[in-house]
């Protein structure tokens, strides 16, 4: 067999993706650059209507008769710190043995697992069964991708998913998770001319991070700040507000937010700003040691013209005191591992409503379609209206399978260790492909991404090499 090629050109990959602005819902220029990528190299290919793309290249010669190998990925970023994410591309640096990006999200998460997939595509030097690249859209931000491939999309049912974010680790299973959309109508009136004083609170310096595989991790959310400071406000005083805007990702802990409101002038006004030392003394208390940074500012600003409703302020305020934040449950038969948890990601006000984005997770369907459903339950008695945007199954493979002990045996052999077998809480697409494809097998592996869905995200250069070289030989060996 020839010499295996390096990570050079999956670098150079990644680095051409990172051109390429991809947020969620907005892939199609990454979809162009994988059609063009299948046309260079005269492979057929087909593209859905949700944009996924599949890539299909022959088998090395002489394994044509080898079982069809599935290499799963998604094309989609969680954009972070972009002002402009649809006109940004990402810029990578190297500090340390780490690639990170400059101000932004990195997009490693699943951009290094993409350009592994299209490397594998592009070399003539290795050796592989008949193979099928199946890239997704939306797998950040409601799975709509997946949910709706046709069931003759794709005809192997061996899946090397790439998507996964930790080096040690099969992926051998995966939360189920109900992403809703709730809105809280509103109405505008005139602010007030004179008697009030005008503040923006703003909270920033979270890590914020995924919010699924960091929910446990004791970071602070922005949202439950601003709560926190809104409902000292309000109990001291009947606050106005003209706009609140808090967390960056439907799929992320809000690391940083604002509100802006209106006080009267005088004992009112005295005892808002007196609440920002005295958050940032409680964050410190609270946070000091698992999200350092995160800090609270009340700081006085422009009159706004208008104001909402009071009735809008207060539906939001007891819809979100009565919705869980963070760990509802740990699991009782997986050690350390989170069950159940719920998220609120962003809340942003609109036109006529207030938007609130809630994302929960469990490896129990029922628990989570209860949790879910009691969140939509408590938002409709404030007067809102809820959408389920997205809700995928949990997933679970059996650990014994011929084709997880192959993939721990090829770790073994290439690293000299066994990664270990777990379920993960975040939301996969596996359980898509579970229920589109029966029979299928999936195995999740990747490098050490850190921080993903956050400013913070970088993955360990070493540990691409190495998942490289373990995907190379497991081609190698399914063939």
């Amino acid at each position: 067999m020839k010499q295996r090629p390096t990570t050079q050109r999956v670098f150079e990959i990644f680095k051409e993706l990172n051109q390429i602005p991809r947020p969620s819902h907005h892939e199609e220029r990454v979809a162009d650059y994988l059609c063009r990528f299948a046309e260079r190299l005269h492979l057929e290919y087909d593209r859905d209507k949700e944009n996924c793309v599949v890539i299909r290249k022959p088998a090395t010669p002489g394994h044509e008769q080898a079982e069809p190998i599935v290499l799963l990925n998604h094309m989609d970023m969680v954009c972070v710190g972009m002002n402009d994410p649809l006109n940004t591309p990402i810029e990578a640096v190297v500090e340390g043995g780490w690639m990170k990006a400059r101000g932004t999200s990195l997009g490693a998460d699943n951009g290094i697992g993409l350009s592994m997939a299209l490397a594998v595509l592009e070399s003539d030097d290795i050796e592989h069964g008949p193979l099928e690249v199946i890239t997704t859209t939306n797998e950040e931000d409601g799975m709509s991708g997946a949910s709706q491939l046709a069931p003759d999309f794709i005809s192997g049912r061996k899946v090397i998913n790439l998507d996964s974010e930790d080096y040690d680790t099969i992926t051998t299973g995966a939360a189920g998770a109900c992403l809703q959309f709730h809105r809280i109508p509103l109405t505008r009136q005139p602010a007030p001319v004179d008697g009030f004083s005008w503040y923006r609170i703003g909270f920033e310096g979270g890590l914020g991070g995924h919010s699924g595989v960091d929910i446990n991790k004791g970071r602070a959310s922005a949202v439950v700040l601003m709560w926190a400071v809104l409902a000292a406000i309000y109990n001291e005083c009947d606050p106005l507000v003209s706009d609140i805007r808090v967390g960056e990702a439907n799929a992320s802990i809000a690391s940083s937010g604002y509100a802006i409101i209106a006080v009267p002038t005088g004992e009112a006004a005295q005892w808002v700003e007196a609440q920002q030392d005295s958050m940032n003394q409680w964050l410190r208390s609270e946070y000091g040691k698992n999200d350092p940074q995160v800090c609270c500012h009340i700081e006085p600003c422009e009159p706004q013209p208008h104001v909402i409703n009071p009735k809008a302020f207060y539906s939001l305020m007891s819809s979100l005191e009565q919705t869980p934040q963070g760990v509802v449950r740990m699991s009782d038969t997986m050690r350390d591992t989170v069950e159940t948890s719920n998220n609120v990601g962003r809340i942003v006000m609109e036109d006529d409503h207030i938007f609130v984005s809630t994302h929960t997770r469990s490896f129990i369907d029922n628990d989570m379609e209860t949790l879910s459903k009691q969140i939509a339950a408590h938002f409709a008695h404030a007067g809102a209206t809820s959408e389920v945007v997205m809700q995928a199954p949990a997933w679970q493979e059996n650990q014994h399978s011929a084709f997880l002990q192959l993939t721990s045996d090829t770790f073994n052999d290439v690293l000299g260790w066994r990664p270990r077998m777990v379920a993960m809480h975040f939301v996969l697409e596996a359980g898509f492909f579970v229920q589109h494809y029966p029979g299928i097998e999936i195995a999740s592996i990747g490098p050490r991404i850190v921080e993903p869905h956050s400013t913070s995200e970088r993955v360990e250069l070493k540990t691409i090499e190495d998942i490289w070289q373990v995907l190379l030989e497991l081609l190698h060996r399914l063939a």
